[in-house]
């Protein structure tokens, strides 16, 4: 059990700290779907791609002192910083969980912005698909965001680079 919480400690700590909640479930489901071994179960919800799994362990993790929160008023909406604690650094050593293995990629998906986020891990999500089935799909369930042809293509490239860095 601990192991998947330093997993996720470890993450957050390769990518330098995470800013949203929605493009830290992304961030984990893209990692996940390129076989880095994280266990948390996803559902396809509102924004994409969820965990309730990883909401709980952020919690736990946030609760234990290993992660902190912290909270920025946008004026219509509250933003979450999560960044790794020195004890979660030294939790995170003792239990030696390196995820990925390669380091880039963490950073590579928190330059990213949470709405692209959600464009590539929704393509994942549908990856059972054949591709033109994926961009329907995403247009069906993602009408409102009008994604482009442009970005879309961006998304597809970007997972291709993703997906060339050995993860796991």
């Amino acid at each position: 059990m601990l192991q998947e919480h330093a997993r996720i400690v470890d993450f957050i700590a390769t990518a330098e700290g995470v800013t949203g909640r929605k493009k830290l479930q992304k961030m984990v489901y893209i990692m996940k779907k390129l076989n880095v071994p994280f266990k948390e179960k996803y559902e396809f919800h509102i924004y994409g791609p969820y965990s309730e799994e990883l909401t709980a362990r952020i919690e736990e993790l946030c609760d234990m002192g290993f992660l902190s929160e912290a909270l920025e008023d946008k004026g219509s909406y509250v933003q979450y910083k999560y960044a790794v604690t020195d004890e979660g650094m030294e939790f995170r050593n003792a239990v030696g969980a390196s995820i990925p293995q390669n380091p880039e990629a963490a950073a590579l998906l928190n330059a990213k912005s949470a709405r692209f986020l959600e464009l590539a891990s929704t393509l994942l999500y549908f990856g059972h698909l054949e591709r033109d089935e994926q961009i329907a799909k995403l247009h069906s369930v993602k009408g409102k965001l009008n994604f482009t042809e442009a970005e879309i293509e961006e998304a597809y490239r970007f997972l291709g680079e993703l997906e060339q860095l050995k993860l796991a």
